[in-house]
């Protein structure tokens, strides 16, 4: 089997331009938050976590198999994988949608956009070869700033809720510990385009199962059940919908413009995920923000921004 067969895309995503793909891309992560909201409305957290990753690995496991992507064959790859799992989908995916009982989804979306400090955070905590250069340290204490201001802990009335808007951010930091575990344990070996995330998910579904069951005989809920029948039906719309294109077919999008444009230009969509989320949250559901919120998320995004930045080349003199 060639490389060409194993990375393959589909011919309709192949002729689309990579900028068509990358605001896809921030429009299906950031309406992420809208649709863990209204699956909410009749489902407990860890049915929407769970029906997520069930969802998004069945469709993964279709589309690698139709791509005829490789899934890793040894038992010690399939457990790195898991490791990073936990932190990549079980622990996130769980953290933003408990979150969300709590603030809004324009705040959970805001809480997201610490994802790319979290990362140089825990990069420089973990990877050796990292090292705290000015422009790192600006950046993550800019981006703790940020997080500061949204937070608002200097006031109990006027601010958001402070457990659920730092739930929203562990879950930020879950991405960011996850992210690095992927550097450091697979670096040196190949789990090729579609397998990593197909793997991921198809590890992390136990680990949500599990918790969903523990969860329901800890509170004595059936894991079956609802606690709206009537707004059941939008409630599974949108967790499916969450599971199949949010968390299923966004993959497929990512690899065609890291494929196009390198991994650094698509990282950007990170930038504009929290301005979706945002912009859905009060078109939608008629969400609002407060001042210290809005300057403290264009805080946190400037700082994502800064961290994602190059130092130029320099140039050596003739």
């Amino acid at each position: 089997m060639t490389a060409a067969a194993v990375d393959a895309p589909p011919r309709g995503l192949a002729r689309a331009p990579w900028q068509v793909l990358w605001i896809s891309l921030a429009v299906i992560w950031g309406s992420s938050f809208l649709l863990m909201k209204l699956g909410l409305e009749a489902l407990h957290p860890m049915q929407i976590a769970t029906l997520r990753i069930a969802v998004a690995a069945v469709t993964l496991v279709l589309l690698a198999a139709a791509m005829r992507v490789q899934l890793p064959r040894d038992a010690r790859t399939w457990g790195l994988l898991a490791v990073c799992s936990l932190f990549l989908t079980a622990l996130p995916f769980t953290a933003f949608v408990v979150a969300e009982t709590r603030i809004s989804s324009s705040l959970a979306g805001l809480g997201n956009a610490a994802t790319p400090i979290a990362t140089v955070l825990f990069a420089l905590l973990l990877l050796p070869s990292d090292r705290l250069t000015p422009r790192k340290l600006a950046a993550v204490l800019l981006g703790l700033v940020g997080v500061v201001l949204i937070a608002q802990p200097w006031t109990s009335e006027a601010g958001p809720d402070l457990v659920g808007f730092l739930i929203a951010v562990g879950g930020a930091a879950s991405y960011g510990v996850g992210w690095t575990l992927n550097r450091r344990l697979l670096a040196h070996r190949e789990v090729p385009g579609l397998a990593q995330p197909t793997a991921l998910m198809v590890t992390g579904l136990p680990m949500v199962l599990l918790a969903l069951l523990l969860w329901s005989s800890i509170e004595g809920w059936s894991p079956l059940g609802s606690h709206d029948p009537g707004a059941l039906p939008l409630a599974l719309l949108a967790t499916a919908a969450l599971g199949v294109v949010g968390t299923g077919l966004a993959y497929v999008l990512q690899f065609e413009v890291v494929r196009a444009v390198g991994p650094t230009v698509a990282a950007t969509v990170t930038y504009l995920i929290p301005v979706v989320a945002v912009g859905l949250g009060v078109l939608v559901l008629g969400e609002r923000l407060g001042v210290w919120e809005v300057v403290g998320a264009a805080v946190v995004i400037g700082a994502g921004i800064l961290v994602g930045q190059r130092p130029k080349a320099r140039v050596a003199a003739v």
